[in-house]
């Protein structure tokens, strides 16, 4: 049997990895073991932002079982606030709206929509309030626009006039639905029970309607900061 040395072996493994050539970069960019460095950089940015997210869930709240409960909270509902988390991993991906937790409960979020394609509110973003309870999903959360915003069916506080944040509440909608449907409101008021008559009564003036939001969400301190 014959005994081979593996200094030497490795001595020729490096000696022959040395005489090989170097690589084109057309040759690169046609090997199908060719590495993207575009890619790798989306792809990087992503694994950041989902780490961010992760690095503020852990340390503003607690894992316990199979929840998030916030650190220093109790009584909390861990239903609630494992649907909450599902709703954090699916919110962001539509055009448009997006939601997080805002500072250290789970149950307080801030939610951000931009104005729909071709409505009065084209090119308009705004900041929302949600405030889910802790029987949360069987009870809607309380959502108000913290941008001033003109519309027949939001009043001067905020308040938005919505039926599944009332009466046709189900424990089947998410943020992301919620978000959604009040975009969708904005561009399709319902002026026949207004919260606001006056935005209600120029509405039928689309170009002075138009004007009147401007106006409203310029008069807001951090519209155009958003």
């Amino acid at each position: 049997m014959e005994v081979r040395d593996d200094g030497d072996a490795q001595s020729r493994y490096h000696q022959e990895q040395q005489s090989q050539p170097t690589p084109s970069s057309k040759q690169l960019q046609s090997s199908p073991n060719h590495i993207d460095t575009n890619s790798v950089t989306q792809r990087s940015t992503l694994d950041s932002f989902f780490l961010s997210v992760q690095v503020r869930l852990f340390n503003n709240f607690q894992f316990t079982g199979n929840s998030f409960v916030a650190k220093g909270a109790h009584g909390s509902n861990d239903s609630g606030v494992d649907v909450l988390h599902e709703h954090l991993v699916m919110t962001g991906g539509d055009l448009g709206v997006s939601a997080f937790p805002d500072g250290d409960s789970i149950f307080a979020w801030t939610g951000t929509i931009e104005g729909g394609k071709g409505t009065m509110y084209d090119g308009l973003s705004y900041k929302l309030s949600l405030r889910f309870p802790v029987d949360y999903p069987f009870k809607p959360p309380q959502v108000k626009f913290e941008t001033t915003c003109f519309h027949p069916n939001v009043d001067q506080f905020g308040n938005i006039c919505l039926d599944i944040l009332q009466d046709k509440w189900s424990s089947a909608y998410d943020c992301r639905t919620i978000l959604l449907s009040i975009q969708s409101l904005l561009g399709e008021p319902n002026t026949e029970s207004p919260l606001n008559a006056s935005a209600a009564l120029l509405w039928k003036n689309q170009e002075e309607y138009r004007k009147t939001v401007r106006k409203h969400y310029m008069a807001t301190g951090d519209s155009l900061e958003n």
